[in-house]
Formats: structure tokens, C-alpha cells, sequence
């Protein structure tokens, strides 16, 4: 066994107790510390040096620490997005929102106009923007901190000339209606637990809405229908035991809305038609 396999062997062990993927974590951590990609890590014969600073990175990891801030990076989709404290992690269970959009566009040229509210470091609508090269869109966000990445993000992929990024609460002082809405609200009900590391780190607003994680869809219901062009849709991110509350939320304002599941076939996302 090379050096580098048993520091991996050992940072295994270490981050066991704190995460859920601790064998990928190491690898992503040591492909970090190394300077390459985690597939050309293991697709090598593994006998580079321990670079010095690992040791360090597996110690912030074990303390909680998301391992996309320790690399600066994050995979979501087709894209990469740079995030950091203050802009929450890009999470697989989003994608659901673009494969649903994928799923109601086929057979058109798709989305022309495309609005993410909640779009944190971009992730939702720059993902759709690559997916549909012709559209143009907006990102919203609350958070000075998340919208530098968002903007960062969009030059780096070289969709500045096609994404607008604005501060704002929600859809406030919008009043264009979009083909596409894209929607990741906080959800997550006060005091609920999300294991190690995510709400010590990650920001609260992005987390948490209320005793019932649904202060943000009330908030959010009135405001579909005067958002969404005709033949268009709103997909509407939601906790994984939460479909029937936001459904009867969203049927309240005249909202039918069916479920999409995500790859654990868990609901994930309420989706309108207009």
C-alpha cells in the first residue's frame, strides 16, 4: 500500500463519524490538495506524495466543516459552481428542479425567460442557462455574500452576458412573468436536526422557516401565479415530508401543483403548470 493509499485509508476512519460519504471526502479532499480532479486521483496508480497541508484538510472536515467550502467548489448538473461561507452548498437533490424542467420543455426550443429566487451561489439558474443556451434570466438572493459568488460563478462560465443577479426579498418589485421559475426556498423547520456541520457553518437564512420549515411557501403562494407566462412552469423545491403542507398551501391560491421525486424517489419538488 502507497503512502498516499493509507493517508487515505486512515482519513476514511477519521471522518467516519462525521459524515455520511467519508471515503469521497477524503478523495475530494486529497485530489484538493494534490491540484487535480478526484477521477484522475483514481485513475492514477496512487503513488504521489502526501501533500503537507492534508492532515489539515481532514481535520476541518471532521469538524464539520462542508467540504465544498474547504475546496472552494462544487459540482451541480452540467456546471461548477465556487462557493464559500455565507452561500449555501448546491445539493444533489435540486437537480430535480432542472430534470423536471428538462421534462415539461421537450419538444420546444424551451425557456426563453428564466427566474431562480433563493439562487444562492447561481446554482439553479445558471444550470439552466447552460442547459438552454438561447434563454436569459434573473437570480434573486437576499444575501450580499451569495450573490458575489452567484456573479463570480456567471463569468467564470461564461454566462455574465445572459444571467442578471438583484438583491432583493423574494420576487419584490419584479413584475415580468417568466417561462421558467426556479425556486429553492429555506424549509427547514426551527430547531431540526441536519447533522454535523450544516447549520454551524452554513447560512441560517437559507436553512430555516419557522417551526414548521413553511414560513417561506406562504410567503412564496400568492406571488406563483403572477409570475409564471403561459405554457410555463414554476418547479418549487420542498423538504422531503412536507408535499401535502405545500400542497394545500399552493391549492389555497388557486395553485394545482403535482410532485416530482428525486433519484432516492423521495418528493422533492412541487411542480405548476400555468
Amino acid at each position: 500500500m502507497t503512502a498516499l493509499a493509507r493517508a487515505l485509508s486512515r482519513a476514511t476512519q477519521q471522518l467516519s463519524a462525521t459524515s455520511d460519504t467519508p471515503r469521497l471526502d477524503a478523495e475530494l479532499l486529497m485530489a484538493h490538495a494534490l491540484g487535480i480532479e478526484r477521477d484522475t486521483l483514481l485513475l492514477s496508480r496512487q503513488d504521489h506524495m502526501v501533500p503537507a497541508m492534508y492532515p489539515e484538510l481532514v481535520e476541518r472536515r471532521r469538524a464539520g466543516e462542508p467540504v465544498a467550502y474547504i475546496t472552494g467548489k462544487r459540482a451541480f448538473w452540467n456546471i461548477e459552481l465556487e462557493v464559500g461561507p455565507g452561500a449555501l452548498v448546491p445539493r444533489p437533490d435540486s437537480e430535480t428542479l432542472i430534470a423536471a424542467a428538462i421534462d415539461h420543455f421537450a419538444g420546444t426550443p424551451g425557456p426563453k425567460r428564466i427566474l431562480d429566487l433563493g439562487t444562492g451561489p447561481g446554482t439553479l439558474l445558471l444550470a439552466a442557462l447552460d442547459q438552454w443556451p438561447e434563454a436569459t434570466g434573473i437570480g434573486v438572493d437576499s444575501s450580499k455574500e451569495a450573490l458575489a459568488y452567484a456573479r463570480k460563478n456567471a463569468e467564470r462560465l461564461g454566462l455574465a452576458n445572459r444571467a442578471h443577479f438583484r438583491r432583493s426579498d423574494w420576487a419584490e418589485g419584479i413584475s415580468e412573468r417568466f417561462d421558467l421559475v426556479l425556486i429553492n426556498p429555506p424549509y427547514v423547520a426551527e430547531g431540526e436536526d441536519l447533522g454535523p456541520g450544516v447549520a454551524e457553518f452554513e447560512p441560517a437564512e437559507a436553512l430555516f422557516a419557522g417551526e414548521e420549515g413553511l414560513a417561506e411557501y406562504r410567503r412564496l403562494a400568492p406571488e406563483l401565479n403572477r409570475l409564471v407566462a403561459r405554457g410555463g412552469l414554476a418547479a418549487v423545491e420542498i423538504g422531503s415530508g412536507q408535499a401535502d403542507a405545500v400542497g394545500a398551501l399552493l391549492a389555497v391560491h388557486g395553485l394545482q401543483a403535482r410532485l416530482a421525486r428525486d433519484l432516492a424517489g423521495r418528493p422533492r419538488a412541487m411542480l405548476i403548470s400555468a
